[in-house]
């Protein structure tokens, strides 16, 4: 059997939706999996440690660890340990009456394992791969780089009484929540520094995956660092792009056909060679095949939502969908 090196892009939920997919795949396929993750999460758990400790925002990252985690009883309950949240504790009153506050309330104790590794290893990428030695991982995650980075938008109409004002909207949580039209994305600081493995996998890989996930805040910031969209395009490797089931808070008002255009303008030298959609959720068909086409490549029409009527990729229906496609020969 043929080893094929996979990478895949992205952040929360939709990375974790392709690497579980992937996973499908390996009784079919032998895949060497790495999933490059995008360090821009600013809310929730992960914001509070990267606003009081530094680093990297942990959380991304914790889940697609978890996403890659071993099938042995022990691998799985540590993974269920990493996926474990805090719930807020009554906590007593200090010496002059006031009511306490509860600092692990709210956190992934993934999330904390992994800031603790950071912190003792000195290098995201050396923390990364104790933890998923801890997790047996049957692949790698890395970071798309070794700083965290800001994600910033200029956005139409954030303020409904102001529907045609354009503003900048800061942060990833707040581009991902943002009830205005995106019309342009960046980082700061604008050019950061590519994950040195990152780049190397890439190039060596044979796919390279982008999607399902919040376009905007987990798929195109990958493009927008010099070093990684550099490697993307000259990797020898094929290019796969699954598209959402359905636009998200930060893209209504996108059509599918708008998502692959967005590829483009943000790197215009990107080419594609698979665009893989839901039979039920593409739409308009023929705009979607269109738009794949100017990027280069076919649209692959499968059922891979969940048949509960939920937005939401089923892992094996998507490696179902993937073992053809990864599988055929050049």
């Amino acid at each position: 059997m043929i080893r094929r090196k996979v990478v895949a892009f992205g952040g929360g939920h939709g990375l974790s939706a392709s690497l579980r997919a992937l996973r499908h795949c390996v009784p079919e396929l032998d895949l060497d999996i790495t999933a490059v993750v995008t360090v821009g999460d600013d809310g929730g758990s992960s914001g509070r440690l990267r606003a009081e400790r530094g680093g990297l925002p942990p959380g991304d990252l914790r889940q697609a660890l978890v996403a890659l985690a071993g099938d042995h009883p022990a691998t799985r309950r540590s993974a269920g340990l990493f996926q474990h949240r805090f719930a807020a504790a009554a906590v007593a009153a200090d010496a002059g009456g006031a009511a306490g506050t509860d600092p692990l309330a709210g956190h992934a104790v993934g999330n904390l394992v992994l800031c603790g590794l950071m912190e003792l290893l000195g290098d995201p990428v050396a923390a990364l791969d104790h933890a998923g030695a801890m997790l047996g991982a049957v692949g790698r995650v890395l970071p798309m780089s070794r700083q965290p980075v800001g994600i910033e938008a200029r956005v139409r109409g954030a303020d409904a009484d102001h529907p045609d004002e354009v503003r900048t909207v800061r942060g990833q949580h707040q581009v991902a929540v943002t009830s205005g039209r995106v019309e342009s994305l960046r980082l700061t600081p604008a050019a950061p520094a590519a994950c040195a493995e990152a780049v190397a996998a890439v190039s060596e890989a044979d796919w390279l995956i982008f999607g399902p996930g919040s376009w905007y805040t987990s798929v195109l910031p990958h493009l927008l660092v010099p070093g990684l969209a550099h490697a993307i395009v000259s990797s020898p490797a094929r290019r796969l792009v699954t598209l959402n089931l359905v636009a998200e808070k930060e893209t209504l008002g996108l059509s599918q056909a708008d998502h692959l255009a967005t590829l483009h303008r943000y790197l215009s030298e990107l080419k594609v060679d698979v665009v893989l959609a839901d039979s039920k959720a593409v739409g308009d068909p023929e705009a979607v095949e269109r738009a794949a086409e100017s990027l280069g490549a076919r649209l692959f029409l499968a059922p891979v939502a969940v048949i509960d009527g939920t937005p939401r990729h089923d892992p094996a229906a998507l490696g179902a969908a993937l073992v053809p496609v990864l599988g055929a020969d050049r």
